[in-house]
């Protein structure tokens, strides 16, 4: 019979050790693949979502469109000027110009904004997994952090506008005079994960050839579809609130030029290497940041400057 417990050595006997060993390794085991599997799980029920969700917005065809509508998106001036379109919107809004009393939705988007009205936009980025909703809830940030579309639970969680972005409504062809400006910089939050869904590959932009063969980033709101260049792609972090240090996740709209600089210095200073996109005063930005394990509150972060 096998000793349990060595009374001379007053110690548990090597062969029992080597058994809890085995048993705990085993159901560390089991759990890890519990986990792993739903994970797993988790990111095919967001694919499926997905895809349900983009059939819905894709099957309005070009005849559903309005003429009104249509005239209005065929009169527009490539490539987009940020600053451009601040010293138009300024003097439209001195001169007390406007064009509709309430922004029009773009018809694709209506579906879904009538299934749930927390949809504020749709980001794609041709060639990577990057093609989901982004949801934003100014009561809570927080809300679709591990829910998806329809509010179900789902460790995947969804791409999240940050509370403090204007998205905006009505167009830039408009000089925003059919709704409100968009705030000038737009911050989306996304999970980090092991498997390839929402952000979970967003670090590939450290590699400079990357972020060059996917230096387009789209983000439709729910009024217009916007184009944003690659401009810069670091790793930083969240910072302790009194820190002086340069806080990306703080900035959301440029009131002055010494604003935007700052801003915009920082994100040059940062960058991993440079994309040669310039930005003046004026300009819009879209960032995507997600988390990173370089330090304790490490943070990896794309950003794009708005071309369309």
């Amino acid at each position: 019979m096998k000793k349990i417990w060595d009374t001379d050595k007053n110690n548990i006997s090597t062969d029992t050790i080597r058994d809890i060993l085995i048993v705990v390794s085993c159901v560390c085991f089991a759990v890890g693949i519990i986990i792993l599997g739903k994970h797993y799980y988790d990111v095919m029920q967001v694919r499926k979502q997905t895809e349900e969700l983009k059939e819905v917005r894709d099957q309005v065809s070009a005849d559903t469109v309005s003429e009104d509508f249509l005239a209005v998106s065929d009169d527009v001036a490539a490539p987009y000027d940020g600053a451009a379109l601040k010293m138009m919107r300024e003097m439209y809004a001195s001169e007390g110009i406007t064009v509709n009393d309430k922004p029009g939705m773009l018809p694709e988007y209506e579906a879904l904004y009538e299934q749930n009205p927390d949809i504020c936009g749709w980001l794609y980025v041709e060639g990577t997994v990057i093609d989901y909703p982004v949801m934003q809830t100014p009561e809570d940030e927080n809300y679709y952090l591990y829910r998806d579309f329809y509010k179900k639970n789902n460790a995947n969680g969804s791409l999240i506008m940050d509370t403090d972005s204007v998205v905006g409504t009505g167009t830039a062809k408009r000089f925003y005079t059919d709704g409100t400006a968009p705030g000038t910089n737009l911050i989306i939050h996304g999970h980090h994960l092991i498997v390839n869904a929402m952000f979970g590959k967003l670090v590939r932009y450290e590699k400079e050839a990357y972020g060059r063969e996917h230096s387009v980033i789209c983000f439709d709101s729910l009024y217009e579809k916007r184009k944003y260049e690659l401009i810069a792609a670091f790793y930083t972090q969240v910072y302790e609130k009194d820190s002086d240090q340069f806080k990306y996740y703080d900035f959301f709209q440029a009131n002055t030029e010494e604003e935007f600089n700052y801003f915009y210095d920082n994100i040059k200073r940062l960058a991993l290497y440079d994309t040669g996109v310039t930005a003046v005063y004026g300009d819009e930005f879209i960032t995507l940041s997600t988390c990173s394990y370089q330090t304790e509150t490490g943070r990896f972060v794309v950003i794009g400057k708005r071309i369309e």
